[in-house]
């Protein structure tokens, strides 16, 4: 009889929501969760595809777990997630010893495997199925797979084609985790301003903010991830608007170089992501804006690059995450064109990207030393201390513990590239 299962997760925030999906799934059904892997019943494993060392770490978990299973054969194991496609065979090749491969939100497969009643646990997207809030933040899935196919990306062919949740049906989510002491929520997509096109009634981003942000007990609202030809001026102005929308944007780039655009099929040019960041700071100034980064793609340049650094130098993004190009398997790039960037050249690029991109982040962390931010106390980190975000999205830690879910006017008092830290201004904020 499976009873426990253990529960591990690699990747992005699409991953954690599955991941507590299926949690919740599983509690539906009196199971309960381990800490081990050795003490489960089952194990499921769900995986990331996007960069080589995600998947490294979840074939070391694999390998582990066929151990375990090498002494207790009678012991379940799922693989779910981005390393799982349409075809499976390679997959059962390699690991042979795991009962049930599943790919993301495909939640029916792992529920049979444990001979739970999949068809009582709601369809595609679970509506019925909440996850379980473990603090006063959540994220909440909105639009499910992507159509960009850009040429490095495997996410299209794992995750699928663009798929928008009912309005209604998210609602209820948020007002069920917001009723359990959900105060922020993130939505989710792999483009989040896709949102809505694949509807009837065509609903935008905006249209569901203002329905989440008349949620009463809800404080704050955050998005992510977004795409610049998708980032409409009516969805800017619903973040412009809207008290409870944080602006706070995750807007990636990839590159500075137009050439490298064009073939990494992003669809936008410079010019156009130039004008879309310059359409976000006139309707809020101090808006938050990090983005992503790949260097080393095949036939960049070292003058793609120096394009690449004159952006990043330009916009001053509050924070960029940085990556050198690995080939997925299965993606166009892959299929098409060569790794020709040599490795020691992409480590030199990312070393120089990271020291601007950290000079640039201190910087304008420096400007925040001395003033008043409010934060929503989201937990203790693992050094001990409460923290927080801005609504800009700045990481903040205190120097004294705080309620979670409370929101505390913080005076910043250090600033480094990449948090801050500060004190509460209202010392009935602080718990004793």
């Amino acid at each position: 009889m499976i009873e426990r299962y253990f529960l591990w997760t690699v990747g992005c925030q699409m991953n954690v929501a599955d991941s507590e999906k299926l949690a919740a799934g599983f509690t539906r059904l009196g199971m309960e969760p381990v800490a081990e892997a050795n003490s489960a019943d089952i194990v499921v494993i769900n995986t990331c595809s996007v960069r080589q060392h995600a998947e490294d770490r979840a074939y070391s978990q694999l390998g582990r777990v066929r151990l375990i299973k090498e002494e207790r054969p009678d012991l379940k194991i799922a693989v779910m997630g981005c390393m799982v496609g349409q075809r499976t065979r390679d997959l059962e090749k390699r690991f042979p010893f795991v009962d049930v491969f599943a790919r993301p939100q495909q939640f029916e497969p792992i529920m049979e495997l444990v001979e739970g009643p999949a068809e009582d646990l709601g369809g595609e997207f679970w509506p019925s199925t909440f996850a379980v809030p473990e603090g006063p933040t959540a994220y909440v899935p909105i639009v499910h797979g992507c159509d960009k196919f850009c040429t490095y990306c495997i996410v299209p062919y794992r995750r699928g084609r663009e798929r928008s949740r009912p309005i209604d049906e998210i609602v209820r989510e948020v007002a069920y985790l917001a009723a359990n002491d959900v105060r922020e929520v993130t939505l989710l997509g792999q483009t989040v301003e896709a949102y809505g096109h694949d509807l009837d009634d065509t609903p935008d981003l905006g249209d569901l903010m203002r329905e989440l942000s008349a949620i009463e007990r809800l404080t704050r609202i955050r998005f992510l991830t977004s795409y610049p030809k998708d980032m409409t001026h009516r969805i800017l102005e619903a973040v412009a608007e809207l008290p409870k929308v944080m602006e706070c944007f995750s807007l990636p780039v990839q590159s500075g170089s137009d050439a490298v655009l064009d073939s990494m099929r992003r669809g936008y040019t410079k010019a156009e992501y130039l004008e879309k960041v310059a359409e976000v700071r006139a309707l809020m100034p101090d808006a938050g804006i990090t983005t992503d980064v790949i260097v080393g793609y095949p036939g960049e340049t070292e003058a793609d690059f120096e394009e690449t650094l004159e952006l990043v130098e330009a916009l001053r993004f509050d924070k960029v995450h940085t990556a050198a190009y690995s080939p997925r398997p299965g993606t166009i790039a892959w299929r098409k064109m060569p790794d020709d960037v040599p490795a020691e050249v992409k480590s030199e690029r990312l070393q120089r990207l990271n020291a601007v991109e950290e000079r640039i982040s201190r910087e304008i962390n420096k400007t925040l030393l001395n003033t008043t931010q409010t934060i929503l106390v989201e937990g203790v980190s693992k050094k001990g201390q409460h923290y927080g975000r801005t609504r800009t999205g700045k990481l903040v830690h205190l120097d004294a513990p705080a309620r979670p879910g409370a929101l505390v006017d913080v005076r910043i008092e250090h600033a480094g590239p990449f948090a801050l830290r500060g004190s509460a201004v209202d010392a009935l904020a602080v718990v004793d």
